[in-house]
């Protein structure tokens, strides 16, 4: 399920055309995108307001960070003292993606969804 508001319509396309559920219409508030989240059990987002929404509720959250990250996410840390629910994925110094990718791709084979947060359902 994508949990972002505004898509460009190229994208939304593209989602309509994958099977993956879209809600840009239904999401009037904040309180909307925060109540998908609940139905999660996990959310994987960049540094967007889905982070700092699924974070404070508790909701495991897993966030793809840049090599030079907002300030809030502090540094040379996976994990976030605002949100304990949440894990950083961190672009290493080549500020690729692919390696951030395949670590949450690994995780979620592994079952570190579980391990990490037991109670997450």
């Amino acid at each position: 399920m994508s949990l972002q508001k505004e898509v460009r319509e190229v994208d939304v396309q593209v989602l309509e055309g994958s099977g993956i559920g879209h809600y840009e219409r239904e999401l009037k508030e904040f309180a909307d995108t925060a109540a998908l989240c609940q139905l999660m059990d996990l959310v994987i987002s960049v540094d967007t307001i889905v982070a700092h929404l699924a974070g404070p509720i508790g909701k495991t959250t897993w966030v793809l960070l840049p090599y030079a990250p907002d300030w809030r996410w502090l540094l040379d840390r996976d994990d976030s003292p605002w949100y304990e629910s949440v894990k950083l994925y961190r672009q290493d110094a080549g500020r690729e993606w692919v390696s951030v990718l395949q670590a949450i791709e690994g995780d979620l084979k592994s079952g570190a969804v579980k391990a990490q947060f037991p109670n997450s359902d």
